[in-house]
């Protein structure tokens, strides 16, 4: 667990290898959270995230690779669903996507599953996808007419990623833009702990609409 986050944790479940203890083996879930909610302890306060005191509910749908697949995000919405009273869960934040042909239409079950959760009173910021800047390049969730699809606001020959509306029902998407390229959060931190604090050691830079998602959910 990364310092920035100390006690704030308050539930950690493993969709993926359903291990029973906290971990991160990819690092994409720590920077994510650390955007959201790291206090920046570790750097002093220079790479806080937006919402430095909310706690966290950590969901792992990616293996070591950054994979994952559908019904294991499934398995973890219907599981936000039954714990969002005991963890008073308000936001959920969604940093993956899908472009699989089967689950592209609003009528598909990932749409209708974060639909739920968002007709169940809960906010849900989903990435727009990095497969733009063509027209209908949003990933699924993020097509979801409900939810609030969130894309990056830089546009240059380098950083010209972001996912693009409209959807396949010609609903307007994303719904919003926040930076997204070369954002410094927190890195995932292994057994081994430096001597002395080094930056570097606990911060790193990434970039993509997933980094940009998390800036809307904290704020």
């Amino acid at each position: 667990m990364h310092p920035d986050f100390d006690n704030r944790i308050l539930a950690f479940r493993d969709f993926v290898n359903y291990r029973n203890w906290m971990y991160d083996d990819y690092g994409h879930g720590t920077h994510i959270a650390g955007i959201a909610a790291g206090n920046g302890s570790m750097s002093n306060g220079v790479y806080c995230g937006i919402a430095p005191e909310a706690d966290i509910i950590a969901l792992k749908v990616l293996d070591f690779r950054g994979n994952g697949n559908i019904s294991t995000l499934m398995r973890a919405l219907d599981w936000i669903l039954i714990n969002r009273e005991r963890y008073h869960i308000q936001i959920v934040n969604i940093s993956v996507g899908t472009m699989e042909k089967e689950e592209v239409g609003e009528d598909s079950e990932l749409v209708r599953a974060v639909n739920r959760v968002w007709d169940s009173g809960l906010i849900v910021c989903v990435a727009a996808g990095n497969n733009g800047p063509g027209e209908g390049s949003v990933t699924t969730p993020g097509i979801s007419r409900k939810v609030i699809t969130v894309g990056s606001s830089e546009a240059n020959a380098d950083t010209d990623y972001s996912g693009r509306g409209p959807n396949f029902s010609c609903i307007i998407k994303p719904d919003l833009v926040a930076p997204g390229s070369n954002i410094c959060s927190c890195k995932r931190v292994g057994r081994t702990v430096p001597s002395r604090m080094e930056e570097n050691f606990y911060y790193t830079r990434k970039s993509g609409t997933s980094m940009a998602t998390p800036i809307v959910s904290g704020d």
